[in-house]
């Protein structure tokens, strides 16, 4: 199997500023996403897909490639992960890639045993594959608040119920994709009607989109590897 590493890196980043090489415990966090990927041995190449010239500096010092520089199409901020994907694998037109892993530059949870661990679900005949974390409350019983300040339930069936009998509800946490990329990029999203998920701990991840996850990311890692 040909398999491609594709790691998303922009340099306009809002919400956290530099967000893909800002140091995360002590290195730059796309470091962590690259070293994950080169130790699992599973790829052929590990890229680096920015728009960006320190992030593209950052990635090859940590041993990644950046054979080329986002297209301004897919550096603006309304470019969806599918386009940077189709951009890359056009960029790879004399290679064919059966299976690839789109990992994002803020995923420090990324490991070499879940990579392979979610290659393997993958390889049991899905289109493509993602870690997922479960909801901390049940979502059946959502709250939603009207524009005079009222409280009223999403699904106001549920007000009764006991969070037990509820069906368990997941979420994407935003680490990485496996994908077939014959099935996901014709198809044009990487959530198929036969893609898979592997789930994990609440410990074990951390969606990274402001100040206050970065913080409670950091302080997640230092538990997990016992860091003081």
């Amino acid at each position: 199997m040909n398999r491609l590493a594709i790691i998303p890196a922009r340099g306009g980043s809002k919400r956290i500023p530099r967000k893909n090489v800002r140091p995360f415990l002590g290195k730059p966090i796309i470091a962590y996403s690259i070293a994950a990927a080169l130790e699992s041995d599973l790829f052929d190449e590990v890229m680096v897909s920015t728009d960006d010239g320190e992030i593209a500096e950052v990635a090859r010092r940590y041993g990644a490639k950046v054979p080329f520089l986002r297209s301004p199409e897919t550096a603006g901020d309304f470019a969806g992960t599918i386009d940077v994907l189709r951009e890359v694998h056009g960029r790879y037109e004399s290679t064919t890639f059966s299976e690839a892993c789109c990992i994002y530059a803020t995923a420090p949870f990324i490991s070499v045993d879940l990579l392979h661990r979610t290659l393997a679900v993958l390889e049991s005949g899905r289109d493509s594959v993602f870690p997922v974390l479960p909801y901390s409350f049940p979502i059946q019983r959502a709250l939603k608040m009207t524009a005079d300040g009222k409280m009223l339930m999403f699904q106001p069936r549920h007000l009764n119920s006991r969070s037990q009998d509820l069906e368990p509800a997941y979420h994407d946490c935003g680490m990485f994709y496996w994908y077939k990329p014959n099935k996901v990029l014709p198809a044009g999203k990487l959530w198929t009607d036969n893609s898979g998920c592997l789930v994990l701990s609440e410990m074990a991840a951390q969606d990274i989109d402001t100040v206050d996850d970065w913080r409670v990311a950091e302080f997640k890692y230092r538990l997990l590897h016992g860091i003081e």
